[in-house]
């Protein structure tokens, strides 16, 4: 296992959902933090809760879509801590729309928060988590990330990307005997605001609203759908543990593999592409 006490994490999107249960998961585990997130209210929330557990802990908003504020987000973890040893890839967005129907604006919005960001990510923190000699970056997917079922077309091709990347970035590192490890993280139905907040932050709307309600009629339906999924604290133990242990793979519902399965023997038996509902 490797020894995380004291070391320096950065999660993106980390004032809610899975982030927060990273942040919360890693904080118990003595794990200095730098949270990054659009929402600031929530930030600040999230920082006098951890730094009243005995945290260490900094955050400034940051909208990973944009290579500078990743980089603030890296000075800010070093001129506070003076490195960084994990980087969790966690911020995504996603809106339900079918493929024919998608504004390009909105394929370019999802794609580079939830693909783009990853890869600055990975950009930016790579060189310094190796000046640390050692080290592990984990970027968030989903299992649309694996199967790519109909209305999420934007978000399907992110998510598969991100795979792919930290597919790639594992298989370097290793080839070239590096102490750096890697991660992707492919959640099933997890009960996060997700829907909520990419309809409230989507550009070009309206001033976030407040009052907890969500837009949209497919986006409310996902919303419930979540809602009834895993606590965010227990995928951030997840992550904790597959971090300590080296694990590439980290799935919150491996059940789910099973229809990964299906579709492979799909391909290979008839060349058809299975039903994903």
């Amino acid at each position: 296992m490797k020894e995380l006490q004291d070391r320096v994490a950065v999660i993106t999107g980390g004032a809610s959902g899975i982030g927060l249960g990273m942040a919360r998961a890693f904080a118990g585990a003595g794990m200095k933090l730098v949270i990054g997130d659009l929402d600031t209210a929530a930030l600040a929330a999230v920082q006098d809760e951890l730094r009243n557990a005995g945290a260490d802990v900094v955050g400034r908003s940051c909208d990973v879509s944009q290579l500078d504020q990743i980089e603030a987000l890296a000075d800010l973890a070093v001129d506070s801590f003076g490195g960084v040893n994990v980087l969790c890839n966690n911020a995504g967005i996603g809106i339900p729309t079918a493929t024919h129907k998608m504004k390009l604006d909105d394929w370019k919005w999802i794609i580079d928060v939830d693909l783009w960001g990853p890869i600055y990510g990975v950009n930016v923190f790579l060189p310094l988590i190796e000046e640390q000699g050692e080290g592990h970056i984990n970027a968030t997917s989903s299992m649309a990330g694996l199967m790519a079922g109909p209305m999420m077309g934007a978000y399907n091709v992110a998510k598969h990307g991100v795979v792919a990347l930290m597919a790639t970035l594992a298989r370097d590192l290793r080839g070239r005997n590096s102490a750096i490890t890697a991660s992707v993280l492919c959640p099933g139905p997890i009960n996060t605001n997700i829907s909520r907040h990419s309809v409230e932050f989507r550009p070009g709307q309206a001033k976030p609203k407040r009052d907890g309600k969500t837009s949209g009629k497919v986006a409310s339906s996902i919303q419930a759908v979540l809602e009834k999924g895993m606590d965010p604290d227990e995928v951030g133990r997840l992550v904790l543990e597959a971090i300590g242990s080296d694990e590439f793979w980290i799935l919150t519902h491996p059940r789910w593999t099973k229809a990964i399965q299906n579709q492979l023997d799909a391909m290979n038996d008839s060349r058809s592409l299975t039903d994903a509902r």
